[in-house]
């Protein structure tokens, strides 16, 4: 599991004070490309390397709101990797309190510029051995 923390801008925020739901989307991503830059591979040079890592999946469980000032932490936890996919569970809290805010889960596959699936331990075996380091399987 990797964390990224964040403060909330004031342009994040509805008429009612309250991050927009659209912007959690954002925090995952923001989170998951931390996640690639701490375990050593970033998004960058994947990218350098032409490939892409398109979203297949989102879903985002808001359970208390988030404010401008706030201080957020989002846990990050890769829980499944196949050969052509994988997939993150995020956990956004408040940092000082610990309070859940909101849960998600992303899906991505791995495909080149032209659009063909990427098979990564045959074709990526760095960043295959990275993500099979960082591989938590869901618990049951």
């Amino acid at each position: 599991m990797r964390y990224y923390d964040r403060v909330i801008n004031y342009y994040e925020t509805d008429q009612m004070g309250v991050v927009h739901h659209s912007n959690y989307i954002r925090y995952f991503e923001e989170a998951r490309c931390s996640f690639m830059e701490q375990a050593g591979y970033p998004y960058a040079r994947l990218e350098a390397e032409e490939i892409m890592s398109p979203a297949l999946a989102v879903s985002c469980r808001y359970i208390h709101p988030v404010r401008y000032g706030d201080k957020i932490r989002i846990a990050v936890r890769m829980v499944r990797l196949t050969r052509l996919k994988c997939a993150f569970t995020y956990e956004i809290t408040d940092a000082s309190t610990g309070e859940i805010r909101a849960r998600g889960t992303s899906e991505h596959g791995f495909i080149t510029r032209e659009g063909k699936p990427v098979v990564l331990p045959k074709e990526r075996p760095e960043f295959y051995k990275i993500f099979q380091a960082e591989y938590e399987p869901e618990e049951k």
